[in-house]
């Protein structure tokens, strides 16, 4: 324990997603050497973020105004939603720069034992998305754990009998991964997933 602010410093950083007690302490040790300009700057884009940044009223994603950057584009194909949990993933899907559809985040994940339940996420929103039918694909790219798969099985059972189709990003064994050290529920979806190889 250490006194006062410095304490209350190490404190507040390990409320952070990720940071454990030692990073936390590693990081504010860093802070109180670090060059006051250097902090100022801290200071002033976390302010501004949090001033400035909101979510999309219309995907979740983060923005800047009432749409984000991927919404507003005109040139991005509305007949198709990748449903994903977090902003973050977002990221993730561009960075394949395979996907020019529209995005719908979530805000997380089905988890009853963290007291998460389908009406604490946006499926209401994207239910109320669909209902146009300008969507004729949606690809729901949760992550492949328990709490993705629970999610993705709610919102597939939910929109049966609309004719929409639905799929589901493939998953299964990494690139340069090795078969021996593959989990079975990966090895499965790797069987499930397998396509023709053309000559």
């Amino acid at each position: 324990m250490y006194e006062g602010v410095v304490q209350d410093l190490i404190d507040e950083l390990g409320r952070l997603p990720g940071i454990g007690p030692k990073s936390a302490q590693r990081i504010a040790f860093h802070l109180l050497r670090a060059d006051p300009e250097e902090v100022a700057r801290l200071t002033t884009v976390l302010t501004e973020v949090k001033a400035t940044i909101r979510f999309c009223t219309r995907c979740g994603n983060v923005a800047q105004g009432e749409l984000c950057r991927i919404c507003s584009d005109p040139r991005r194909d509305q007949t198709k939603i990748c449903v994903v949990e977090e902003p973050k993933d977002v990221v993730a899907v561009e960075r394949t720069r395979e996907f020019r559809g529209t995005y719908h985040v979530l805000g997380g994940a089905i988890s009853p034992m963290d007291g998460v339940g389908p009406e604490d996420l946006s499926i209401r929103e994207l239910l109320l998305r669909l209902a146009d039918d300008t969507v004729t694909e949606l690809i729901i790219a949760t992550d492949p754990n328990i709490q993705g798969e629970a999610t993705a099985t709610y919102i597939s059972r939910s929109l049966r009998g609309t004719g929409l189709n639905i799929t589901r990003l493939a998953s299964g064994l990494p690139v340069g991964g090795d078969l021996e050290y593959a989990d079975e529920v990966t090895l499965g979806r790797a069987f499930e997933g397998r396509r023709p190889m053309h000559e």
